[in-house]
């Protein structure tokens, strides 16, 4: 079994968690209150084939199946960066990881036949389900279950293709059926959703979220029998929250994300189901330095426009403010709230996976253009 290259830090400043309520549902510790959580850099994956460092992906595939944390794929801009018209590459990497007490160690490195990046990812019983993501057409469509043997070794079963290409979207499992939507379908932004059965491999377009008319990287977790979506954007970033009703295939609104007055944009962040009335957030960008960005890039003329991106491109991770709150909304009281802040730069399109007493936050973007390739390794403390 190789270990992951560590960097050996205890991170500082426990993040406290007081009144978060049910512990998840694969911890042995469900009936006591978690007070807080050791961090810990728990090091970095290996070089995704072909290259001679890993600097971090952002939009993995991510989640659990039987004994093992599985996460890959993703894109970066290896070659140039952002600010100077570098090309993003995905990649085809899968790495299986072993969770041994908080430490994750890895057990395989594979590839795919193809790239993967910014599908969506349902953990259930049955393994790993990963919806679209792909940035070659005759795989962007697909419908995926990934699974280990108990040696870790990966599986790949192809369920079915979905009528279009699909990204930066949603997708939950409720019994034989897929609920997914929003993001990018065919290329092209929407807020449309739909039902794919996973025995007949049939498509059905459900009732499409109210709101705006396009809802790009929106966080979303099956909460009851009910889907629960949260922010998200487009051409500006939105906080608003919706319920879907599977019973009755309608949508009502619920409280936007909001802590006291602040509004907190979740576009790009990552969630976690709690228990059948939580989900846990971490990311998320900030509204007003994405909206403001949005308008200039898109508005700004030649030196411009030039000027306003070698600024913004150069900022510190710090200055674009994104979301370090980790937040908790609670379907029962239809309430959002703050527990602390992560002691590391705010991600997104990172992997977030719950196991046990361990949270673990894995790479992701910590500014326009720029990953992470750290892990953070999450120790739930709870109340004695």
């Amino acid at each position: 079994m190789k270990k992951i290259w560590k960097y050996g830090v205890l991170l500082a400043l426990p993040l406290v968690l007081a009144g978060c309520g049910n512990k998840p549902s694969e911890g042995s510790n469900k009936n006591k209150e978690i007070t807080s959580i050791k961090w810990t850099v728990d090091g970095a994956l290996e070089a995704q084939k072909g290259q001679s460092k890993n600097i971090g992906t952002a939009g993995l595939l991510y989640g659990k199946t039987k004994d093992y944390i599985v996460v890959g794929g993703g894109a970066n801009f290896p070659e140039e960066p952002v600010a100077k018209g570098g090309a993003k590459k995905l990649y085809p990497d899968i790495y299986v990881l072993k969770n041994e007490n908080g430490d994750l160690k890895q057990v395989d490195h594979t590839t795919l036949d193809y790239e993967i990046g910014y599908g969506s990812s349902i953990t259930t019983e049955e393994g790993i389900y990963y919806v679209g993501g792909s940035p070659n057409k005759e795989e962007g469509n697909n419908v995926s279950l990934i699974t280990t043997d108990e040696k870790g070794k990966i599986g790949l079963k192809h369920i079915g293709d979905l009528p279009f290409t699909f990204s930066d979207g949603f997708a939950v499992k409720k019994d034989k059926d897929i609920y997914l939507g929003l993001g990018k379908q065919d290329g092209k932004a929407s807020n449309k959703v739909y039902k794919f059965n996973v025995e007949t491999g049939k498509t059905e377009e459900l009732k499409e979220i109210p709101g705006e008319p396009t809802r790009n990287q929106a966080v979303a977790q099956l909460l009851g029998d009910d889907i629960y979506v949260f922010s998200g954007g487009d051409k500006i970033a939105y906080t608003d929250g919706y319920k879907y009703s599977i019973k009755d295939n309608s949508w009502t609104q619920v409280a936007d994300v909001k802590i006291g007055s602040e509004e907190i944009s979740l576009l790009g962040a990552n969630s976690v189901k709690l228990n059948e009335d939580e989900m846990l957030v971490i990311g998320g960008f900030n509204k007003a330095v994405y909206d403001d960005a949005v308008k200039n890039l898109n508005t700004l003329k030649d030196e411009s426009l030039a000027e306003f991106k070698k600024e913004y491109f150069e900022r510190d991770p710090q200055d674009f403010a994104w979301n370090t709150k980790v937040l908790i909304y609670n379907s029962k009281n239809n309430e959002w709230k703050s527990i602390g802040d992560v002691p590391f730069n705010a991600p997104c399109g990172e992997a977030l996976i719950l196991d046990g007493d361990n949270i673990f936050s894995i790479n992701g973007e910590i500014k326009p253009g720029i990953r992470t390739n750290k892990i953070y390794s999450g120790e739930l403390i709870y109340k004695k």
